[in-house]
């Protein structure tokens, strides 16, 4: 199996060539966020106020990490489940993020709403938060500090690893592999 590597933000031409089921490594910026802080990024959105991060190709990465340790950039920074982020899909994507990582699946209508935007959905591996802290360079809060963990934070990143799930074409390796199972 082949790696494509990715450069973050993302453009378009990159996203046309992935295919449901690629593994990828993930160079350059990141945004973290989670429930808390997507309720206020929709919120914002909805008051047409500015975001706190550059939104064009932007990747928002489903994660609120540890602490970091003396000398790290990063704690653990393992992926949280994607469902919990549904409700405010669509919000984010108009806001020209191209694609989310997490990990599992979205509810059966998600997946229409990553094609109307054209974006990617990424998973990464759950349970080996210490593993993805090594691919972390640097690590800053930028928005919502006082949500903890929960806050927005801006991530310098190098190959960090993920596989395409849905992609811009309908493919999607979970309808895929529910289809070996039957």
């Amino acid at each position: 199996m082949s790696v494509v590597h990715l450069a973050a933000p993302l453009d378009r031409s990159a996203l046309d060539a992935l295919k449901a089921g690629d593994a990828v490594l993930i160079s350059g910026e990141i945004y973290t966020a989670r429930d808390a802080a997507h309720e206020r990024l929709v919120k914002l959105a909805a008051e047409k106020k500015p975001w706190p991060f550059n939104t064009s190709g932007a990747l928002v990465y489903y994660a609120g990490p540890s602490p970091a340790p003396p000398g790290l950039p990063i704690g653990s920074v393992g992926p949280t489940s994607s469902y919990r982020m549904a409700s405010f899909l669509d919000a984010v994507l108009s806001a020209g993020i191209l694609a989310t990582m997490g990990k599992g699946d979205f509810p059966e209508a998600a997946r229409a709403v990553f094609l109307k935007h054209r974006a990617v959905y990424l998973s990464t591996i759950g349970g080996a938060g210490a593993l993805l802290a090594g691919k972390v360079l640097s690590s800053d809060v930028i928005a919502f500090d006082d949500l903890g963990p929960e806050a927005i934070r801006r991530l310098a990143v190098r190959d960090f690893p993920a596989v395409v799930v849905y992609d811009v074409h309908g493919g999607d390796v979970f309808s895929e592999a529910a289809r070996y199972r039957k």
